[in-house]
This record gives structure tokens, C-alpha cells and sequence, in this order.
């Protein structure tokens, strides 16, 4: 809990200049700031988490639902909580890479995640995209992937603004597993 701020600066030892902020901190955010998991190249054998995130358990690879040809993830930095994404098994680049079924399926899994998230969590809205290459903010752009960022009315504050920190109120192993509890079957 934030306590109210006090006239006089508090001693800040360690966080830098004393300035009266509270600060809340996210340490788990630096691996990302670092590039941890990261590709090394554009290959997919580069160390493409997408390519590896199959191989591992749902509860390990936060995985949501898995169909022929693409699944559902959780973003491990996630703009919101419940943030999704659903991802070609195949390593290719660009949306018009993929094949006819690639594409309905990636479809498909937006409207199930879509569902899932309502039913779940009682999403107002919903942010879907793609980052096609580096240019246009792709985090990993050699491994297509879409977004599925559920929002709520009122669902921005000052933290993200003034904090540069977002508040997400459930770990990602329970959201995982409440969002596949929700997915729904055909």
C-alpha cells in the first residue's frame, strides 16, 4: 500500500536523488529492459522463445490453448493482465507468410481468446496487432505474433504515466490458468 506523501522528504537511501516519491519497484521488468530471451538472429534457431514455448508445459510456457497450427500464450511483460498472444508454430516473419490454414487459425484463437477473456475477467474492450518487423516495435520480429490486450473502462491511471510502472493484480501462472479454464471448445 502507497502511504500518503509527507512534506519533508523521506530518506531514500540507495534509490537515488531524495525527492518525497514513493517508489514501487518491478525487477522483473530489467530482463526484458536487457533482452533477456531474446533471439540472437532471425532464424529459429536463434534462440526464438516462440519456437521454444511449444516444446515446453502449458504451466511452464504460460501457454492458454494450443491448435494445429498456432497457440495462445501469455506475454511475459504484459501490457495489462490477461494480455495475450497467439502465435504461428511455424517460425515465419510476415502476416502474408502464412499459409490459408495458419491464417484461420490464428483467427479462430483471437475469438476464442476474446471469449475466454470476457468470460474470465469481464473485458470491456480489446487491443488486437501486430508489430510487423523491428521498425514498427516488433519485440521479436523474426516470430510473428498477435496481440490480445484486454482493457477495461478506466483501466489507465497515472502509474504507467508518471510511475512508468504497471500494476497487474494476479501472477501470470494464475492468470494462465484461469483463461484456460474459461477457453472455450469449439
Amino acid at each position: 500500500m502507497l502511504h500518503p506523501m509527507t512534506i519533508e522528504p523521506e530518506q531514500q537511501i540507495g534509490v537515488g536523488t531524495q525527492d518525497a516519491f514513493q517508489r514501487l519497484w518491478t525487477p522483473h521488468r530489467m530482463a526484458y529492459i536487457q533482452g533477456e530471451n531474446k533471439p540472437t538472429g532471425p532464424e529459429a534457431g536463434d534462440g526464438c522463445p516462440f519456437c521454444g514455448i511449444p516444446d515446453m508445459s502449458d504451466q511452464d510456457g504460460l501457454v492458454v490453448a494450443r491448435g494445429k497450427h498456432v497457440y495462445a500464450v501469455l506475454n511475459l511483460y504484459p501490457y495489462n493482465g490477461g494480455h495475450l498472444m497467439v502465435v504461428p508454430y511455424r517460425h515465419v516473419a510476415d502476416y502474408t507468410d502464412l499459409d490459408a490454414a495458419e491464417t484461420l487459425e490464428l483467427a479462430d484463437l483471437t475469438k476464442r481468446a476474446m471469449i475466454a477473456l470476457r468470460k474470465a475477467s469481464g473485458a470491456h474492450g480489446f487491443n488486437i496487432g501486430m508489430n510487423q518487423g523491428q521498425a514498427a516495435g516488433a519485440g521479436i520480429a523474426a516470430h510473428l505474433h498477435q496481440h490480445i490486450v484486454p482493457r477495461w473502462g478506466g483501466d489507465t491511471n497515472f502509474m504507467p504515466v508518471v510511475g512508468h510502472t504497471k500494476v497487474l493484480p494476479q501472477l501470470l501462472a494464475d492468470t494462465r490458468q484461469m483463461l484456460a479454464g474459461a477457453w472455450p471448445n469449439d
